[in-house]
């Protein structure tokens, strides 16, 4: 039974991107992106201007994010390809298995909790560290069009556009717990901006970057150590490439509107801490690397492949428009 102590306690809503560095947002300085509604959040929360990942690859920096440990103690030290069958080939194994994730302690503390977007951690066919919402992509990564979801333990091809369809997931979510007496935590996990980029995002967006010149992704010589596989191109098929990433963006800011929204006209934003973060940053040209670490062999620690975005604003708790300057990271989110 919640008493009206555990009613006031706030609801969370964290919002994670896949690959991009803070450098991909108009409120951290860059004119040529659109991202108008992280730029509403940092206004009115704090924007934190050096956040680093626990590792430039998402499955470890996941990871960590949920359990607060390092990768070698939660023993996540690269991204997982297609969930890593277990013995039997029958099932993804469930990496965290044994670890406790802070979303588990809010499910244990009356928290309801849900997941739309990516889990990326193994297993992706049961809800695990504490969710009872589970709308979850079965791999990792895919096309944006007919993606491999699952929901209530069913796999299927989602007909819709994937950031569309993982904001759907959210706001339904939102209209069923806002009111309840147990507080709700929801993490909705993009599998934006991350590659494919060419010919998956909307048009429209697509198109209005025809005339960016993307100074903010500089145009030299590969890194040497480039991966082969690193989409990076030059001439036109450079620019699609970074039409594409910046439209994933502005593709995902829209739909981040579409959730503030929905907190703001049911009367839930004043009692909600919002979260925005990234698991691991991304090079578009930087550093004349396309990719995040992984990107190159060896792996690289370009600040740009590091850094990530991270925003939380609670209305009348969090300082609205601030900006700190001092050194944090996913270790300290926990």
């Amino acid at each position: 039974m919640h008493t009206k102590a555990a009613r006031r306690r706030p609801n969370v809503v964290v919002l994670l991107s896949d690959d991009q560095g803070p450098w991909a947002m108009g409120c951290a300085g860059n004119p040529e992106i659109r991202t108008p509604n992280l730029d509403r959040l940092a206004a009115t929360g704090l924007r934190f201007e050096n956040f680093f990942c626990a590792s430039p690859v998402c499955s470890p920096a996941r990871a960590t994010l949920l359990t607060g440990r390092l990768p070698s103690q939660h023993g996540v030290h690269d991204w997982i390809r297609r969930g890593n069958l277990d013995a039997g080939g029958d099932r993804g194994i469930e990496y965290l298995a044994g670890l406790t994730g802070y979303t588990q302690v809010l499910a244990d503390a009356g928290y309801t909790c849900g997941l739309s977007g990516k889990w990326h951690l193994g297993d992706s066919l049961r809800p695990q560290q504490g969710f009872s919402h589970w709308f979850a992509h079965q791999t990792g990564g895919s096309s944006y069009h007919n993606a491999p979801m699952i929901r209530d333990g069913r796999c299927y091809a989602e007909p819709r556009y994937l950031t569309e369809a993982i904001t759907d997931d959210a706001l339904e979510f939102l209209h069923q717990h806002g009111r309840q007496e147990a507080p709700f935590y929801l993490s909705v996990h993009y599998t934006a901006p991350h590659s494919p980029w060419v010919g998956e995002h909307p048009e429209e967006i697509v198109a209005s970057y025809a005339d960016c010149p993307f100074h903010s992704c500089p145009d030299v010589p590969a890194h040497p150590w480039q991966i082969a596989s690193a989409p990076r191109g030059s001439g036109t098929q450079r620019r699609e490439i970074l039409q594409g990433y910046f439209a994933a963006v502005t593709a995902m800011d829209a739909q981040i509107g579409r959730i503030l929204d929905l907190l703001e006209a049911e009367g839930l934003r004043e009692n909600t801490l919002v979260c925005f973060l990234s698991d691991n940053g991304m090079n578009m040209g930087h550093h004349g690397v396309f990719g995040k670490g992984n990107g190159t062999f060896p792996l690289n620690l370009y600040d740009t492949s590091v850094k990530v975005p991270a925003l939380f604003s609670l209305p009348g708790t969090c300082p609205q428009g601030r900006v700190e300057e001092g050194l944090y990271s996913h270790y300290d989110f926990l």
